[in-house]
């Protein structure tokens, strides 16, 4: 890999081979996609703020929190933090005050970026108190060191700016969501974002000149590299499930995107809108699995040449595996009798093994981990994009990494997925499940979410389901906690026993219990929409059953 290793190492390429090509499109006040970058623009402008930082002491391995909307500033900023070999921290703005305040604690950032209302927060709040410049988006230096025109300006004429960057050379921390614990802070290296893009590139056929419509921001990072024009959606990113239809399908018609990426949650909004695409002709989701008539509806909705693609992956490998729409819907049957959800065949260039379930810390790779083909275990994954740390967490880096030897003397990072899985008989990867979320209802039974859920999914009254476990593990009461379809009138007391009857159909359905209707829709992750919070529904699960006296 070459010595100058970094996804803005793209940029003064297209802003000399396409000056004029837009490379960002924003929504401005009103909605109208007034603000916009060219790649010459982007580029230019990124140089100089790039100049503008490092004129007030940020250099090469400075951490730099990024509190900023999806707007030009934000990508203006992150490729000149790129450019400056500056590590941008991002953290999602959704999370709980209290774990957003130990983030910042945990990343020990040298400057904050942000929008006012970040800076003021910073203030009243204690953020960050390290911290020896602040920068503002705002139109005056309130509660900060500068604004992010001034510290432009000041940088404007330094000419082209960008380091030597090293793959091995700290990127940026990638905070993950918290869906499952207390989020963490995964350590992106230079090498890692290059490879993502390669490995998006080859996976899904993306050529420059296209034009995306990505409604989660951060992936809109790698549009630039990829040559794309990146469309940013009129919507609050962290609540995709409240997105307005009417105002996607305007853009995507308007730019006449071809490219969509989406949560599943985002994928329902457009579902349910029911509109056709007909510029669409390659769309990702990913998060959470895709409910098969979400899938359905909206292959219906694409032209007949669009493919539909469902990438498995995290935060801290991505991407994993890779399905499309059509495959995941011939497998659907399998999935509703138990299989799991198919998550398709491994990306090139990734090793993924099965592993025996293990809650301890595995230091060192041994192929005698590994399970035999359709046996369910722990997914794990060595690859270019695989990450290697967690930053300032040596205790989750020791949980969720295995050193593994390699032929030449050299070393690599194997990493826990933290999801259990197995191969089939192709050769394709089923996902089961969380691990943290399996239940162990004894010595001799475990029972995993995304091998029962689906099962009882299939009842026409039901919005979905989540398996969670009451009581110690080893020793737990399986509980589906339902949830029913939006103007339901269905009698949850009927649907229990119908939920019962469906249990008895599966040996390993026939191990639930208890069936609860919660009342209202699941609590879900703040990324994405789509993980449900199944450790909060045990918790609710667990005192209901309580004043019940465990009936």
């Amino acid at each position: 890999m070459e010595s100058n290793c970094n996804i803005a190492a793209a940029l003064p390429k297209l802003a000399l081979e396409s000056p004029e090509r837009a490379a960002i499109r924003c929504p401005g006040r009103s909605g109208d996609y007034g603000e916009s970058l060219s790649y010459a623009q982007l580029d230019a402008r990124s140089d100089a703020i790039a100049a503008g930082l490092a004129g007030r002491g940020v250099a090469r391995g400075s951490r730099c929190v990024v509190m900023v909307r999806p707007t030009p500033d934000f990508f203006l900023l992150m490729f000149a933090l790129f450019k400056l070999g500056a590590v941008p921290v991002l953290i999602d703005p959704g999370i709980d005050k209290r774990a957003l305040r130990q983030c910042l604690a945990q990343a020990q950032p040298s400057a904050f970026i942000g929008v006012p209302l970040a800076l003021l927060a910073k203030a009243l709040l204690g953020w960050a108190p390290m911290t020896t410049l602040r920068v503002t988006t705002g139109r005056v230096a309130l509660l900060s060191d500068a604004t992010l025109a001034q510290v432009e300006a000041a940088g404007r004429g330094a000419g082209p700016q960008l380091a030597d960057t090293a793959p091995d050379d700290v990127a940026a921390i990638l905070f993950t969501s918290g869906s499952t614990g207390v989020p963490k802070g995964v350590v992106y290296r230079h090498r890692h974002f290059v490879a993502q893009v390669e490995m998006l590139r080859s996976a899904f056929g993306i050529e420059a000149g296209g034009v995306d419509f990505p409604t989660f921001p951060p992936f809109a990072l790698f549009d630039p590299a990829l040559g794309l024009t990146s469309v940013i959606p009129d919507m609050d990113p962290i609540r995709p499930a409240k997105a307005k239809p009417r105002k996607l399908h305007a853009a995507i018609t308007r730019f006449k995107a071809d490219q969509l990426f989406g949560s599943p949650a985002l994928m329902r909004v457009l579902a349910e809108y029911g509109e056709a695409l007909p510029t669409l002709r390659r769309v990702t989701s990913a998060g959470a699995p895709v409910p098969p008539e979400i899938v359905q509806r909206m292959l219906e909705l694409l032209p007949p040449e669009a493919r539909f693609w469902t990438p498995y992956g995290a935060t801290e490998c991505l991407p994993v595996a890779v399905i499309e729409g059509r495959e995941l819907l011939g497998l659907r049957a399998r999935t509703e009798t138990g299989a799991g959800t198919c998550v398709g065949h491994p990306v090139a260039g990734n090793t993924v093994r099965i592993i025996a379930i293990d809650d301890n810390a595995i230091a060192d790779w041994d192929d005698a981990l590994s399970v035999p083909k359709g046996e369910v275990g722990e997914i794990v994954v060595a690859g270019p994009s695989a990450t290697d740390a967690y930053f300032g967490r040596e205790d989750q880096t020791a949980l969720a990494k295995i050193r593994e030897p390699l032929p030449d003397g050299s070393e690599r990072s194997v990493h826990r997925m933290g999801d259990l899985g197995w191969f089939d008989e192709d050769g394709r990867l089923w996902f089961c499940g969380r691990k943290s979320q399996r239940v162990t209802v004894d010595a001799l039974t475990t029972l995993y979410t995304e091998q029962v859920e689906p099962v009882f999914n299939t009842h026409p009254a039901l919005a979905r389901t989540a398996l969670v476990g009451v009581g110690p593990r080893g020793a737990q009461t399986a509980v589906l906690c339902f949830e029913l379809k939006p103007g339901s009138g269905a009698d949850p007391r009927e649907i229990a026993d119908e939920l019962r009857h469906i249990a008895d159909g599966f040996v390993h359905t026939a191990k639930v219990d208890v069936f609860l209707h919660y009342p209202k829709p699941f609590p879900v992750d703040i990324r994405h929409n789509a993980k449900i919070g199944r450790e909060q529904l045990a918790r609710w699960a667990a005192a209901r059953m309580a004043a019940a006296g465990g009936g």
